[in-house]
C-alpha cells in the first residue's frame, strides 16, 4: 500500500511538470504568432493570440491547485519540494510571457501601417532572440537539462545588446520623424515586451538549475529604461 501511495505521489509530481511544460509550449506559440502577426500585419492572427491567452491563464490555476494539493497531502521535502516550488515559480513566469504576447498582439491590432521596414527589422531580430531563449528554456525544463538552462543565461547578454541597439535606434527615429511618432512609439513598447520575455526565459532557466542542483542563482541586470 505504501509503495502504491509513493507511485501515485510521483505521478502527481509528473503531472505538475507536464502542465508547466505544456504552458511553456503554449506561451512559446503565442509569442511566435504575435511576432508573425506584427511582421505580416495579420490582425486576425493577433486577435487569435489575444483570445488564446485565456488557455494559459486557466493552466496556471491548474498548476497552482495541484501544487497546493501536493503540499497539503504529502508534506514534501528535498527534491520533491523543489519540483513543487519551481512549478509555482516557472508557471508564473510563463503566465507573464503569455501576457506580453497578448500585449504585442493587442498593439498589432491597433498599430498604424505601413511600418518602417528598417525599424521592423530591428524588432524582428529582437523577437528572434526572445523566441530562441524561450524555446531553450522550456526545453531545458522538460529535459531537466542544466547545461541548456545555463546556455539561456549566457544568451541574455546578446538579448540586452540587441534591445539596447533597438531602443536607441527607435528613440532616434521618434525624435526625428514627427509624422510617424505614434507608430514608432508602438514599436518601442513591443521591443520592451520582447526584452521582458527574454528576462522571464532567464528566470525559467535559473529555476531549472535550482530544481536539478539546489543551487540558487540570480542574474542582476542594469536597465536602460
Amino acid at each position: 500500500m505504501e509503495r502504491q501511495t509513493r507511485q501515485e505521489y510521483i505521478h502527481d509530481l509528473e503531472v505538475v511538470q507536464d502542465l508547466v511544460a505544456s504552458m511553456g509550449d503554449k506561451a512559446l506559440l503565442a509569442v511566435e504568432r504575435a511576432m508573425k502577426a506584427l511582421l505580416e500585419n495579420d490582425t486576425a492572427l493577433a486577435h487569435k493570440v489575444m483570445h488564446d491567452d485565456d488557455d494559459i491563464d486557466d493552466m496556471i490555476i491548474k498548476v497552482e491547485d495541484q501544487c497546493i494539493l501536493l503540499i497539503a497531502k504529502q508534506q514534501p521535502i528535498a527534491h520533491d519540494l523543489r519540483v513543487i516550488a519551481t512549478g509555482f515559480k516557472i508557471s508564473t513566469d510563463i503566465e507573464r510571457i503569455g501576457d506580453h504576447a497578448f500585449d504585442i498582439a493587442k498593439t498589432v491590432s491597433s498599430v498604424e501601417v505601413p511600418l518602417d521596414p528598417e525599424c521592423l527589422r530591428w524588432v524582428k531580430t529582437l523577437g528572434e532572440c526572445a523566441i530562441d531563449m524561450l524555446r531553450m528554456a522550456v526545453k531545458s525544463y522538460r529535459d531537466k537539462d542544466v547545461q541548456l538552462a545555463d546556455n539561456v543565461r549566457k544568451m541574455d547578454k546578446k538579448m540586452d545588446d540587441v534591445f539596447e541597439h533597438t531602443f536607441y535606434a527607435l528613440s532616434d527615429f521618434v525624435t526625428h520623424e514627427a509624422t510617424r511618432q505614434k507608430r514608432l512609439t508602438q514599436l518601442l513598447f513591443i521591443a520592451r515586451f520582447l526584452e521582458r520575455i527574454g528576462d522571464h526565459a532567464v528566470n525559467i532557466a535559473e529555476w531549472v538549475i535550482y530544481l536539478e542542483t539546489a543551487e540558487r542563482i540570480h542574474q542582476k541586470k542594469n536597465r536602460i529604461i
